[in-house]
């Protein structure tokens, strides 16, 4: 088994809640070998109240949780990126950023829960769900062979994961 850590980067429009649940939920999921961050195109600058709520009653930590531009990650000093997965239709139809190392990427798109609109037992529901479907699809993720598999394999595992159970389509741009 290898010792090394993936650095892995949740991207959204916002990010302030689909990515954050990302980031939060696989830096516990991952146990070590998996370090995750979260970004935004154009950052709300808050995390939203309720992914911090939703993620606190399901006992993920969420100190240090942040909205910020994806332009972090970019620059000199950046972490590399071993993986990218963009969990919002808009920021995958985007233009990224140039990301040194060529990480690999997929599209897992989820519902965005900050647009629900209802009452506050409806939008808490839809955190809930918002929640499960990227725990689900981290659950699939580290337990992947990573040091085993060829790049192609491996590709084709991201993207079917992507697809699994609350998958949204990517937008045509």
């Amino acid at each position: 088994m290898s010792d090394r850590i993936y650095n892995v980067l949740f991207l959204c429009t916002g990010n302030s809640a689909r990515s954050i649940l990302g980031e939060a939920i696989l830096n516990k999921e991952g146990k070590g070998r998996f370090r995750a961050y979260s970004a935004g195109s154009q950052p709300k600058g808050q995390v939203n109240p309720h992914a911090i709520r939703e993620l606190e009653a399901l006992g993920y930590p969420t100190d240090g949780l942040s909205s910020k531009s994806w332009d972090v990650f970019s620059g000199a000093g950046a972490p590399q990126m071993d993986f990218i997965f963009t969990v919002c239709d808009s920021a995958a139809g985007e233009a990224c950023p140039v990301w040194i190392g060529h990480p690999m990427t997929a599209h897992w798109g989820i519902e965005d829960p900050a647009a629900v609109e209802g009452s506050e037992g409806e939008i808490q529901r839809a955190f809930a769900e918002a929640a499960k479907f990227p725990k689900n699809r981290i659950t699939a993720f580290v337990n992947l062979p990573l040091a085993s598999i060829d790049r192609m394999v491996l590709e084709r595992h991201l993207r079917e994961i992507g697809g699994m159970e609350g998958a949204t389509e990517r937008r045509a741009s």
